[in-house]
């Protein structure tokens, strides 16, 4: 596991050290010890970001992009809100949706037992189909949305240790599940979002394609 200072990883994201303790406190970079950052997780954060420094969406914004982008209608949206987003979305690139969108969760990954991956499956809203249908092979990792609140009590029934290299990614969100499944059902926009926040090349470039491809659709 490779480890870098806060002042490294500030200077790696291109933010103040303050910024990075607020990413800690906020659970989107990983701190082992005071003064120290686990440094996939700001490789992970730079993949989730994107190329530039876009702001990020609140979670009702990004989560009304994923429903514009599957057809839904984003009621959860006010309507100016709601019209200015379209008119985002007509003009962005997969790589800026990527970047807006990661407010809709806090992602942490973890490792455990091989025989987890089945039970947790069953408690999570899985996108893996999604991803399947979208050319990759099944695998045994388990990449899912929980509600932010029972994010902890999940992990510990579940004995998972955090691990930024783990098999296990929970996807923290604020946004009713009931919600997140309807629209990971619609089809693999949320999939594809997930994907193109991955270190692996293969998976960021089908997740990224994918976007491409729901985004030219909407413009149509």
């Amino acid at each position: 596991m490779e480890l870098v200072t806060v002042g490294d990883a500030a200077a790696r994201l291109g933010v103040s050290t303050r910024q990075v303790q607020h990413l800690v406190a906020a659970g989107v970079l990983r701190s082992l010890a005071r003064g120290v950052i686990d440094a996939m997780s700001v490789e992970r954060y730079l993949a989730s970001r994107g190329s530039y420094r876009w702001r990020a969406w609140s979670s009702p914004t990004s989560w009304g992009a994923v429903a514009l982008l599957s057809g839904h209608d984003a009621g959860w949206v006010g309507t100016a809100q709601r019209s200015r987003l379209r008119r985002q979305l007509h003009a962005m690139t997969a790589e800026e949706l990527v970047g807006r969108a990661r407010g809709r969760a806090v992602a942490s990954r973890y490792t455990g037992h091989t025989s987890t991956a089945g039970r947790l499956r069953g408690q999570v809203v899985d996108t893996s189909r999604a991803a399947e249908a979208l050319g990759l092979t099944a695998t045994a990792s388990v990449d899912g949305y929980v509600a932010a609140a029972e994010l902890d009590a999940i992990a510990a029934r579940h004995g998972l240790i955090p691990d930024e290299a783990g098999p296990f990614t929970l996807r923290a969100t604020g946004m009713p599940l009931d919600v997140v499944a309807q629209l990971a059902s619609a089809g693999p926009v949320l999939a594809a979002l997930d994907l193109a926040e991955s270190l692996d090349v293969r998976e960021r470039r089908t997740g990224l394609d994918a976007l491409t491809s729901a985004l030219a659709r909407f413009r149509d």
